[in-house]
């Protein structure tokens, strides 16, 4: 059957969706949209919401008071991705705590209404830091921070704050004909950061 590659904007409050290569409409002005996945555009939202409140709630709890949430993704309609992290060390034991937790609510509640699969993990060396506690959780180690006007700077990072980071690198100083180096220091506020990555060592 021959396939025709179209546009069809799908609005839902909030969001706008455009989705390609739909089968050749028998008609003009029809288009067979796949059920689930607009059922998946449209709950998704839903599930977001009530996982980061249960969450909300479940760092309250002592055990995982030192726990928070990063990110919700939901990358198709039968996987749901959570990533939290720990303000000191997040142990795999913790991760599956939080995922028999979460998932004990999606299978009663029935707030999916399928067959899906919960991840559960921390964020991940080499993703961007996103939230002021994992940049807290960073001191000390070396980052390289990409942001919206300059050139890429990566150094260790010395300060952090509500408002900005700070972090320190070698740079090269003409002093007449001759030239050192020398450790400077420069803060960079959060809205000025386009990405900021913790950068590995193995040496």
């Amino acid at each position: 059957m021959n396939r025709l590659t179209r546009c069809v904007r799908i609005e839902i409050p909030g969001k706008l969706y455009i989705c390609r290569k739909f089968k050749k409409p028998e008609k003009e002005g029809t288009c067979k949209f796949p059920l689930s996945r607009l059922y998946h555009y449209n709950t998704y939202p839903v599930i977001e919401e009530k996982l980061i409140d249960l969450l909300e709630e479940k760092f309250r709890e002592p055990a995982f008071a030192d726990c928070f949430l990063v990110d919700i993704k939901q990358p198709s309609p039968t996987k749901i991705e959570v990533y939290i992290d720990s303000d000191t060390s997040l142990t795999h034991q913790t991760c599956q705590a939080i995922s028999r937790y979460l998932e004990a609510y999606l299978d009663e509640e029935g707030w999916h209404g399928g067959k899906y699969t919960l991840d559960v993990s921390s964020p991940g060396v080499g993703r961007p830091l996103k939230l002021v506690r994992q940049y807290r959780k960073n001191l000390g180690r070396r980052l390289e921070v990409n942001k919206l006007e300059g050139k890429p700077q990566t150094g260790e990072l010395v300060e952090v704050t509500d408002e900005a980071i700070t972090i320190e690198f070698e740079t090269t100083i003409k002093e007449g004909k001759k030239k050192r180096k020398q450790l400077v220091r420069e803060a960079i506020p959060y809205d000025q950061i386009k990405k900021a990555t913790v950068k590995i060592s193995f040496s």
